[in-house]
């Protein structure tokens, strides 16, 4: 494995091209307010610079799932709290929100770690820890295989531009089918208020199998 450790920048090269479809434009918005951050979101490496004030690596680490975790909550239950006469709108945009958000997460302990997350093999592996389990197959759908069983290892293969970006929009495809499955999950956002629990509880398990994963794939580099 031979990927960058925290340091100089390199052209972004994972980016869509002319591609205006709704995948393209996902990978866009994940990465960069997810790990860019834009306007008043803040960036992976904020957020993690943040956290390690007066912190080791590891107890920063915690910080920032704790703080994402709760995000992510508050965010499930607010776009939960209407029930079924908000959900047609509220629901895409909790989809959006958590995986921005989780990307944030993901990407800030990578940095907390030792990753340049400006390295664009990081960035992917970044995207490809958001599908936990899923990821051999995603991988596969892109026309990648990999025995290491750990994600940084299947894509720090220095992959060239071409398919990191297929890689990128794979796992974008998987997420957009997030949004039907959390329709289906959370049947109980039908009652007003009752909704707003069950889709804050449910954003906060999933935020934290986000973070168990992402503390087995980005092991500390030092």
């Amino acid at each position: 494995m031979t990927l960058r450790p925290a340091g100089q920048r390199p052209p972004v090269t994972t980016r869509r091209g002319s591609d205006d479809g709704v995948v393209g434009r996902l990978v866009d918005l994940l990465l960069d307010a997810g790990i860019d951050g834009v306007g008043p979101l803040h960036s992976a490496r904020e957020l993690a610079d943040q956290a390690r004030l007066t912190r080791t690596p590891e107890s920063a680490v915690r910080k920032v799932i704790r703080s994402q975790v709760v995000k992510g909550g508050v965010g499930g239950f607010v776009t939960s709290v209407g029930g079924f006469v908000t959900m047609p709108v509220a629901l895409p945009a909790n989809v959006l929100e958590f995986y921005v958000v989780a990307t944030r997460m993901v990407a800030a302990i990578a940095e907390l770690r030792g990753y340049d997350v400006n390295d664009p093999q990081v960035r992917t592996a970044v995207l490809l820890t958001l599908v936990g389990s899923d990821a051999d197959e995603v991988l596969a759908k892109a026309g990648l295989t990999g025995g290491t069983g750990k994600v940084v290892g299947l894509v720090g293969q220095q992959l060239p531009p071409a398919a990191l970006l297929m890689v990128n929009k794979a796992i974008a495809f998987r997420l957009l089918r997030g949004v039907g499955e959390k329709a289906f999950a959370r049947l109980g956002r039908a009652v007003p208020l009752a909704g707003g629990v069950v889709g804050g509880g449910i954003d906060v398990w999933m935020m934290r199998r986000i973070a168990d994963h992402a503390l087995q794939e980005f092991p500390p580099l030092s």
